[in-house]
């Protein structure tokens, strides 16, 4: 998934490239949270008859976890409630991922380059055993 990140064996990268990572990673949550408001506005607003307003309102009241702000009064509003809550637990976690991960992974790579600031040498390849000829 972040194949954009550079690996055990690699320098660490220069700090333009780790802030180029985080605007990415940030730009990413920004889309992700669009999709998911906009996806929770369409659903209030047809399945409990919603103005736009109030249900942009609750997509984004149910999306930073402080619950509804209008009672749902079908059962369809309810049902679409329940998945979009489920969905919005998820998405959170996803979108605190996403954020801390280039930060992270910057904070660990330090950790396996040696004192000079170069990456840690790939350890040779243990040599295989001969099987020698009593067989």
């Amino acid at each position: 998934m972040f194949r954009f990140l550079e690996g055990k064996y690699q320098p660490l990268a220069p700090r333009r490239v780790f802030f180029s990572r985080v605007v990415q990673c940030f730009l990413l949550t920004l889309a992700i949270i669009a999709f998911s408001l906009a996806l929770g506005t369409v659903g209030y607003h047809y399945t409990e008859g919603l103005s736009w307003l109030d249900s942009l309102l609750n997509a984004s009241m149910i999306l930073t976890g402080m619950g509804p702000a209008d009672p749902m009064k079908s059962d369809s509003g309810k049902v679409f409630a329940i998945f979009y809550c489920l969905y919005s637990g998820i998405a959170f976690l996803s979108l605190v991922a996403i954020l801390i991960a280039p930060i992270y992974h910057r904070f660990l790579h330090r950790f396996n380059l040696d004192e000079e600031g170069r990456p840690v040498p790939i350890p040779p390849r243990p040599t295989p055993r001969s099987l020698g000829t009593d067989l």
